[in-house]
C-alpha cells in the first residue's frame, strides 16, 4: 500500500498545432480517450468551456473522475497547453504524454510529477 494520497502530473506543452487546439471536438476526444488510457472512471461529461480575452483566451477543459480531476487549458495566441491530471489513483505519466502528442502534437514540454500527501505527524518520515 503506497505511503501516498494523490499523483499530480503538470504539463506545460508548447506550440501545439493550432488546429488542434481550437477544436471543441477535439478536446472532447482527447478528454475521452485520456481518462480511458489512464484507466480512470469519469464522474459526468467533461466541461469543456471557450473564455478569456487577449493573450488568455482559449478553451479550458474540467473533466472530473472519480478519484479526482484533470483539467487544461489551451492558449490561441501562443498554441500552449497546460494540463494537470490529479488522482488518488496511480497512472503512468508516459501514458498522458502519449495522448498529448496523438491529439495536440506539441513542439515542446516540459513535465513536473508529484506524489502528495497532507503533512500529518505520522507521516513524517515515511519516505
Amino acid at each position: 500500500m503506497s505511503n501516498y494520497w494523490g499523483y499530480h502530473l503538470i504539463l506545460n506543452c508548447s506550440r501545439c498545432v493550432p488546429a488542434t487546439i481550437r477544436n471543441q471536438n477535439n478536446i472532447y476526444r482527447f478528454s475521452k480517450s485520456l481518462v480511458q488510457k489512464i484507466n480512470m472512471v469519469p464522474f459526468g461529461e467533461p466541461q469543456i468551456v471557450m473564455f478569456g480575452s487577449g493573450n488568455k483566451k482559449g478553451y479550458t477543459l474540467v473533466q472530473l473522475i472519480e478519484t479526482s480531476n484533470i483539467t487544461a487549458h489551451f492558449v490561441e495566441e501562443t498554441d500552449d497547453l497546460y494540463l494537470d491530471v490529479f488522482s488518488c489513483k496511480e497512472f503512468e505519466e508516459k501514458d498522458v504524454i502519449q495522448m498529448i502528442d496523438y491529439h495536440f502534437k506539441p513542439m515542446n514540454y516540459e513535465t513536473t510529477f508529484l506524489k502528495r500527501r497532507a503533512p500529518h505527524p505520522e507521516n513524517i518520515n515515511l519516505c
